[in-house]
């Protein structure tokens, strides 16, 4: 019996690291993606995205990853596929259906047959698969891409608040099952005041925004992507943006002007996506194109390719690291924000605007109501009735509003008070009068 072990293992804990759930919404707004082709085409951006996968599942094997892309009229899935897309791709297994050519490619190099298998067979599993699933799905939804949406002088916003609603739902549904198979017992995120990402019972989610959109379209959108900005902020989801700007086709110089090269500009206004790293203690990046020499035709294929590693340097320093790991290092901050709102009248971004007190609406201008009230009675020795002040009606919420007095009115400046002048020779008590008040000093004797 002395040789026989006597530890409990029963109450031994284990120190694992919780998995971590990756989202990523990828901008596929065609339109964006046009003006940035000779720059940084989106064949580019969407392998830089699969080193980056491919490193966050490197650092854990139970960590996850989601994909969706954001377009102009939808938000669609890209990996996991959704149910309609693995019913047809088993429709098409099935039948023998051949998949169609034209499919994303990655690099401008032609791989033989010998190659293709070898890097098939010789790459890790999840890889492959995530590979395969990610290309497929966008490979099919840029073939449903109509002519149409490649022109640039079309809208340029994308499904933002969608994609987001999308996460946020595969985020709660992925929590749920997290906490089911560790504890048994199913707890909703959503009860919790504050979550704690450091618990080993909790999925560590966070939200990578890759845009290529200008986000000044986006203010019809404004108050369900402040809504899912707000539940991110209750679940301590991090929102990570990585904001790639759009050239800008306005030559400074001759030389741009006979080349045809444009300009790249960060002038793009980030307004929502700036609070949306800030709400949530997330990173935000703008990201910058590294700077050319020439701008001829030949050097295309290196400017890509420099463009492409800045951006995967970017992807892969600060922000791999998970929301725990974050703790431990200085994560790069946005230190000027632009906490402007969006009216609800016309859309716009606006400094100085009217609150509704009830709803908490924002206009631009204060809100007419559509029943305005008539001239008043004529009083006698009055040709006709006085004209009353307008009636304001918050369309939200029907609520009638009332203007403070003065409200709007030009400010009137009142002028400082002039200080009296001494006059010399006015001090009272001289003798006759005299205004010289200068006397000798008086002499003894």
């Amino acid at each position: 019996m002395d040789g026989l072990e006597t530890n409990d293992r029963s109450q031994q804990t284990t120190t694992e690291q919780s998995p971590s759930l990756l989202t990523i919404i990828l901008d596929t707004n065609p339109a964006a993606w046009a003006l940035l082709s000779d720059t940084l085409p989106l064949s580019a951006v969407v392998a830089n995205i699969l080193v980056f996968i491919n490193a966050h599942l490197a650092c854990n094997f139970t960590n996850k990853v989601a994909v969706i892309a954001s377009q102009p009229d939808k938000a669609q899935w890209l990996y996991p596929p959704s149910q309609e897309q693995q019913t047809a791709a088993r429709e098409d297994a099935a039948e023998d259906t051949p998949r169609p050519a034209k499919r994303v490619k990655l690099n401008s190099a032609q791989p033989t047959n010998s190659d293709a298998d070898f890097t098939d067979g010789s790459k890790y599993r999840p890889f492959r698969l995530i590979e395969t699933a990610l290309l497929n799905s966008l490979t099919e939804l840029l073939n449903k891409t109509t002519p149409t949406d490649l022109d640039p002088s079309s809208s340029t916003s994308t499904m933002i608040a969608g994609a987001l609603t999308l996460a946020l739902s595969y985020i709660n549904r992925e929590s749920i099952a997290y906490s089911e198979s560790i504890v048994g017992v199913a707890t909703d995120p959503t009860t919790q005041q504050t979550a704690d990402t450091s618990s080993p019972s909790r999925l560590q989610s966070r939200i990578l925004l890759i845009s290529a959109s200008p986000t000044t379209d986006l203010a019809h959108q404004y108050i369900p992507v402040m809504n899912a900005i707000f539940a991110c902020q209750r679940l301590s989801i991090p929102i990570d943006i990585l904001a790639i700007p759009l050239p800008k086709f306005s030559p400074t110089n001759s030389s741009d002007t006979q080349s045809g090269t444009p300009a790249i500009s960060s002038s793009n206004s980030t307004v929502f996506l700036q609070q949306a790293s800030d709400a949530t203690n997330g990173i935000y990046l703008p990201f910058t194109f590294p700077p050319t020499g020439s701008s001829s035709s030949s050097s295309q294929q290196p400017r890509i390719a420099q463009t492409s590693s800045a951006l995967l340097q970017l992807l892969l320093s600060p922000l791999l690291p998970s929301p725990l790991v974050r703790t431990h290092l200085t994560s790069p901050t946005l230190i000027n924000i632009d906490f402007r709102a969006a009216c609800f009248c016309h859309r716009r971004v606006i400094d100085l605007g009217y609150v509704c007190s009830v709803c908490l609406s924002i206009f631009c201008e204060p809100p007419l109501a559509e029943e305005q009230p008539g001239p008043s009675t004529p009083t006698p020795g009055e040709p006709g009735g006085k004209q009353q002040e307008p009636a304001y009606e918050c369309f939200t919420c029907g609520t009638r509003l009332g203007l403070g007095e003065g409200v709007g009115r030009k400010p009137i400046v009142v002028a400082r008070r002039k200080k009296k002048k001494k006059v010399a020779g006015a001090r009272s008590g001289l003798a006759g009068g005299e205004g010289n008040s200068r006397v000798g000093t008086p002499v003894p004797g």
